[in-house]
């Protein structure tokens, strides 16, 4: 009876009206975008060095390659599109941040408390996936030049070899939040571990299937950086589900 009590008081505490929720929308996006445009200030500020960091595995691979704006207007336009993709980065914490506390209020007390677990995990696990990617970026650059089968001169347009590392980068970081979303499922009890575990071999094919569709460079060094910790991750996320299904039989038993 406490439990069904407790649930009631949750639900009625979390109920709010049409008016209410797109208040709350509103107001959580507002917060998102001033954080997103808080990062594009920071990375303007940063804008040389940051740059130059993003060309270093171009030049590492390619030394005399050569990036060319092929308009007045192309340099303003290639700071803007960095200045972009850093303020969505920089500005990741506030925006999962705002996502988790726009789904709190409909949640149990005692699934609030993955509140600070999600955000943090799901923070590391994107720069950790941005990281994999910026350093699958030599190899990856190495196979699509020599793939041509010729000794071409490169010359490239800044914002193409921008977009492309930023595209892997978020590709990456959104495959690392796989796991991420395996446990927040098997905690909603949408998914249970026995159910992962035997769906293996289509994990396998589904993996695979996406590292290809969300790699933007569609090499298979890169494919193959992004599909592995995929799969690894999907067995992590099933010995979670097991322990956290362990500890409520035994929270369970104890009550």
């Amino acid at each position: 009876m406490a439990d069904v009590s407790e649930r009631d008081a949750t639900l009625d505490a979390g109920r709010m009206t049409i008016w209410e929720h797109l208040a709350e929308l509103r107001k959580r996006i507002l917060r998102c975008l001033e954080a997103f445009v808080a990062g594009m200030v920071i990375t303007w500020i940063v804008y040389e060095r940051l740059f130059r960091f993003l060309v270093d595995p171009l030049k590492d691979v390619a030394p005399n390659a050569k990036l060319v704006l092929d308009s007045p207007t192309a340099g303003f336009a290639l700071r803007l599109q960095v200045c972009m993709y850093g303020g969505l980065v920089i500005g990741m914490p506030v925006i999962l941040w705002q996502v988790w506390r726009f789904v709190t209020p409909g949640l149990y007390p005692h699934e609030k408390r993955y509140a600070v677990p999600f955000v943090v995990s799901s923070l590391f696990l994107f720069l950790f996936g941005s990281f994999i990617a910026y350093i699958t970026l030599n190899p990856a650059l190495t196979w699509l030049i020599s793939v041509a089968g010729m000794d071409f001169e490169q010359f490239y347009k800044p914002e193409e070899y921008v977009k492309l590392i930023a595209f892997m980068m978020i590709a990456f970081g959104a495959g690392f939040e796989f796991p991420v979303l395996l446990v927040a499922l098997q905690i909603a009890g949408v998914l249970t571990p026995r159910r992962l575990a035997g769906w293996r071999r289509q994990a396998v094919v589904v993996i695979a299937i996406v590292a290809a569709v969300i790699t933007p460079s569609g090499d298979p060094i890169s494919m193959a950086a992004l599909g592995a910790p995929m799969y690894v991750f999907y067995e992590c996320s099933i010995l979670i589900g097991w322990i956290l299904t362990r500890r409520r039989r035994r929270a369970a038993a104890a009550a």
